[in-house]
């Protein structure tokens, strides 16, 4: 049980790796957008690892298969890819952060008009 919590909350050390507060924002997003299961037994690897693996191919252009040995087997990642790209969740958080970005900069700014991609806001 313990090893299966410890997969479970595991924490990538890659440069494409979410930080604390950025997966704050993410798992929010994922909870409302993944499709609600019934969950028969428990999860062995956490969305937060899943994403992080899915970030760090993403980044690196590498074959699936080349992940490195500390997240889930490629063969979970690409599965879980494919699903949430074929639901839209890897476009929604994807469009929703950058949003939360752009909106984070505005307030940081104050009144000046700030331009995100190109959009005036």
């Amino acid at each position: 049980m313990r090893d299966r919590e410890s997969k479970r909350d595991k924490i990538s050390p890659y440069s494409s790796s979410l930080t604390d507060a950025e997966w704050a924002i993410v798992e929010i997003l994922l909870n409302e957008l993944l499709p609600k299961k019934k969950q028969t037994c428990p999860q062995k690897w956490g969305y937060r690892l899943l994403f992080d693996a899915m970030l760090y191919q993403l980044k690196n252009g590498c074959n699936w298969a080349e992940l490195p040995k500390d997240f889930p087997p490629y063969s979970t990642v690409y599965w879980h890819y494919k699903q949430w790209r074929a639901t839209g969740v890897i476009i929604m958080v994807d469009s929703q952060a950058v949003k939360n970005t752009c909106l984070a900069s505005l307030q940081s700014i104050g009144s000046r008009t700030f331009q995100c991609l190109g959009r005036e806001m």
